[in-house]
């Protein structure tokens, strides 16, 4: 076997699982990882992993491996993903646990003080009551404020309408990075989803809709629900009319019915001669 290259977090992470005993398969199945990830980090190709999970991967194997991964400071650091949380640190922890506890008293010591009852306060008298402004009353003959208004009060917040003359309302929220791509009017539009970033826009005319990850992504178009039942990984294609109703492929046009002479006998019986 060839020596560790040094600073090469990787294949020390090679070297460790293969010092266990454990095979690819294996060591995957228990993480709960693809075998393709699992190589991809022991190979240090981090551009094959998605984005935000190389780090969060390689800190997964080197805690099962025992493998520290401060040890690698460059290969570490060259993982894309950003930097990784601090390290504990027990003296930041008493302080955020002191400045918890003022805190915490300082709630206590507020609720006490709104619950329990002070002395009263005097009123003033009749003197106070005539200089506070008097409530006024309206006339009975005046109508009384109608509870519910045909229209919507300025800022309340309505949903969009599925459909309008700018074309139907099509809404795309993912769970995890989809390539999408819109065809419509002789055009294409394209996007990457991104995790919690949904996608609304208004489509005019018939369009087709594709996704390249389609077991991640939600899909509503003209309000309703499109269930498309593919799985993690798996493209998906689908067809709307202008309406936003889904367009099925037509069946396979069968051949001609066969046609049988009007007869007493069933067409399989061989007529005899008188």
């Amino acid at each position: 076997m060839e020596a560790v290259k040094e600073d090469a977090l990787g294949p020390a992470l090679e070297e460790a699982r293969l010092g266990k005993g454990l095979s690819r398969e294996v060591l995957a199945r228990e993480l709960n990882i693809s075998v393709q990830a699992l190589e991809a980090v022991e190979s240090e190709r981090w551009a094959q992993l998605s984005e935000g999970l190389q780090r969060p991967l390689a800190r997964q194997l080197a805690e099962r491996l025992g493998v520290d991964p401060l040890a690698f400071p460059r290969s570490w650091a060259a993982i894309p993903g950003g930097t990784e949380q601090e390290p504990y640190d027990p003296r930041r922890e008493r302080v955020e646990r002191l400045v918890m506890g003022v805190l915490s008293l300082g709630t206590v010591g507020l609720l006490f003080w709104l619950v329990v009852p002070g002395p009263r306060i005097p009123t003033g008298g009749p003197a106070l009551k005539a200089a506070l402004p008097q409530p006024i009353h309206t006339p009975a003959s005046l109508p009384p404020q109608a509870q519910a208004l045909p229209y919507p009060v300025l800022g309340e917040m309505l949903p969009e309408a599925p459909r309008t003359d700018e074309g139907v309302l099509v809404t795309l929220r993912a769970l995890d990075i989809c390539e999408v791509s819109i065809e419509m009017e002789g055009r294409e539009e394209k996007r990457t989803l991104q995790i919690s970033e949904p996608w609304r826009l208004r489509v005019k005319g018939d369009f087709i809709l594709h996704l390249q990850n389609a077991g991640v992504v939600k899909v509503e178009v003209a309000g309703r629900s499109v269930s498309h039942g593919q799985a993690v990984g798996e493209p998906w294609s689908g067809s709307f009319d202008a309406e936003g109703r889904r367009v099925r492929p037509a069946p396979e046009a069968l051949g001609p019915r066969p046609v049988f002479p009007e007869t007493d006998s069933p067409p399989d019986e061989k007529s005899g001669k008188g």
